[in-house]
């Protein structure tokens, strides 16, 4: 699967179908962005970590963050299409996004977004969303039974997203959002799975056309089979929150800027106090920055950088990441 996301992007780019005229409400817009990361296995959840993203993605409790640097390519592609009726419009679409390592290529891996967005009025809009993200390497860890044996750490996550946009006025918009899903772990952590649920409000104030504020928190529950085998000492259940402040403004014609602060809070549940969890919490602080110069009608240049601090009290670990990248865009 850790190819699949630049095959897709080449076969989509080169598809007849994406010059298709516009009335017939195909849409395409594809990319790539090119990342220097300082910490390998944490780039994924760094990426990953918005409110409309994915900010429970698992990592390695043990810090075996020292993989090191790398340069990553990140391709996606998405198309869309427009469906009027009656009711309102739809737009139903397909998005892959992929992460490919150039030195520690076993990490390499790719998402895929099935999404369909139907607008009742120009204010109500209801988004639903399938995510996966296929047999994804966390790094590698103590397996339960051999202290000494490193063992690969893998997971699929197969998430479901409803979220409700309104527009209660010139400058106000609530959204709401309620999300469910399942994590599988490769089987030497068969006990990690996870069935997770989560809910929270976004609210959103438009300034002008030209900038708006967004904060927005989510609650999110995720229970893990090893909370039913206590003798495993591994019950990776939690509380996840997840707050976040950000803006996109408008600096200039062309010129965009996003920026946005995150803090998470996980509170680990085990109830089984010779569990190493029990007790145990982590606090990750995300900031990031992003600058998009539209280049032409259908080419925007981008420019990124984000920060990430993870400490946990029960490693006593203290883990940081920085990612800093450029990228194009290209609109059909």
């Amino acid at each position: 699967m850790t190819a699949l996301a630049p095959s897709l992007v080449l076969l989509i780019m080169n598809c007849p179908a994406l010059a298709a005229a516009p009335n017939t409400g195909w849409s395409a817009t594809g990319g790539g962005t090119l990342f220097y990361t300082d910490d390998v296995a944490l780039f994924s959840a760094t990426r990953r970590s918005s409110l409309d993203g994915d900010p429970s993605q698992p990592v390695l409790d043990v810090s075996r963050t020292g993989i090191g640097k790398d340069m990553v390519f990140e391709p996606y592609v998405r198309v869309s299409k427009l469906i009027p009726s009656s009711l309102g419009e739809t737009e139903l679409s397909v998005r892959v996004r992929g992460f490919v390592y150039a030195t520690n290529p076993e990490f390499s891996q790719s998402g895929i977004y099935l999404e369909a967005i139907h607008a009742f009025t120009p204010r109500t809009l209801l988004r639903l969303r399938y995510f996966t993200a296929p047999d994804q390497l966390l790094g590698q860890t103590e397996f339960h039974e051999a202290e000494q044996n490193l063992q690969d750490m893998r997971v699929t996550s197969h998430l479901g997203t409803v979220r409700l946009d309104h527009r209660l006025s010139e400058h106000w918009e609530i959204q709401l959002l309620g999300r469910a899903g399942i994590r599988n772990f490769n089987d030497p952590f068969m006990q990690r799975d996870t069935l997770l649920w989560r809910f929270g409000p976004h609210l959103v104030y438009h300034l002008n056309h030209h900038a708006r504020f967004i904060a927005g928190y989510h609650y999110e529950r995720g229970l893990a089979d090893g909370r039913h085998e206590a003798e495993l000492h591994d019950d990776a259940s939690y509380v996840h929150h997840f707050a976040s402040i950000g803006i996109e403004a408008d600096l200039m014609e062309h010129l965009e800027l996003e920026l946005d602060f995150h803090y998470e809070r996980n509170n680990f549940t085990a109830g089984n106090p010779e569990d190493e969890r029990f007790n145990g919490h982590e606090n990750i602080f995300l900031g990031s920055g992003r600058l998009s110069y539209q280049l032409t009608d259908h080419t925007a240049l981008t420019v990124m950088v984000q920060r990430s601090n993870r400490r946990q009290n029960f490693h006593q670990t203290h883990d940081h990441n920085t990612n800093v990248s450029v990228g194009a865009v290209y609109r059909f």
